[in-house]
Order: C-alpha cells, then sequence, then structure tokens
C-alpha cells in the first residue's frame, strides 16, 4: 500500500483532488453565506440610491 501511494502520479492526482474538494468547499461556504444578505437588509451598498 506504502509502495501505491509513493508513486508520483497518484502524489500529483491525490492532491489535485485534495485541493479540488478544498476550495470547492470553500465556495460552497461563501455561496451559503452570500444568501444570508438581504436586498432589504441595511448593508447592501445601492440602498441609498
Amino acid at each position: 500500500m506504502k509502495q501505491f501511494f509513493a508513486r508520483p502520479n497518484v502524489q500529483y492526482w491525490s492532491k489535485f483532488i485534495g485541493k479540488t474538494i478544498f476550495y470547492f468547499g470553500i465556495l460552497l461556504m461563501l455561496i451559503y453565506l452570500y444568501h444570508y444578505k438581504n436586498i432589504d437588509g441595511g448593508s447592501f451598498i445601492y440602498n441609498e440610491f
């Protein structure tokens, strides 16, 4: 098993997949937090215009 994960090709793809899942999770979290903002709320920048 150690020999399998010691291959450079496997290490490359496992890092790539790990980073992809990590950044996809961050993106989902940011989209989730963005939906808490409401246009009728006071924090929207164009409310005063």
